[in-house]
């Protein structure tokens, strides 16, 4: 009953509009207006058949590292209150002695504990330094509730070490071809922020060293 009412309708409609020849103006305004939908729905279904796809072997081991970088900002903060250098040597040694220790209890060697964990320490400081240089422009920090280096932030940093080391573990064991290329694009699938991709290009510089 609906179909009968709705062709009845369309052939009602119709009845009342002359119908367009080929080359007439009118069909030459309706192809017109429809030319940029129809250009920009090819270049759409382009665009979704050239994309790559995405690279979950890396996911748990970049949300990690990501969640090691939003804390620099809260040490940023901190550093801009109190004055202090972004380069902290003794703690970057503390550490990457920790990480030293306690790679073997993950199946890590020593070596690719710290040279991870330098890489993540020196993504860290591009942001802090970036962020340090736009406050020193504008003046001051955000108004933003600061958090204490040694009781707040660090104990975090701490608590996300054995989850970035048990999650660089579990990647060096999955077989990966292309680790290099495949990793590229799942970062640029992560951010489109100058600052924060170069920090995680930074904190995966030596990820596939060992493919």
């Amino acid at each position: 009953m609906f179909l009968r009412t709705f062709n009845s309708d369309v052939a009602y409609n119709q009845s009342l509009l002359p119908c367009p020849t080929i080359g007439s103006p009118r069909i030459k305004e309706i192809t017109m207006r429809l030319a940029p939908v129809t250009l920009t729905l090819t270049l759409g279904l382009l665009g979704c058949q050239n994309a790559s796809p995405p690279q979950t072997e890396f996911a748990p081991l970049l949300s990690r590292i990501e969640q090691r970088l939003d804390l620099a900002s809260a040490v940023a903060g901190h550093k801009w209150d109190q004055q202090l250098p972004v380069q902290a040597t003794d703690r970057e040694h503390q550490v990457l002695a920790q990480v030293r220790e306690a790679a073997p209890h993950f199946g890590l060697s020593p070596g690719r504990a710290t040279a991870f964990f330098d890489d993540q320490i020196e993504a860290s400081k591009l942001i802090q330094y970036s962020l340090l240089n736009r406050w020193a422009a504008r003046g001051k920090r955000p108004a933003t509730t600061a958090l204490d280096l040694a009781d707040d932030i660090r104990p975090r940093l701490d608590e996300l070490q054995a989850t970035l080391l048990f999650e660089l573990a579990r990647f060096d064991q999955q077989p990966l071809a292309q680790c290099r290329k495949k990793l590229a694009q799942a970062l640029a699938r992560r951010s489109d922020e100058p600052v924060r991709h170069q920090a995680l290009v930074r904190a995966t510089a030596n990820l596939c060293a060992a493919r």
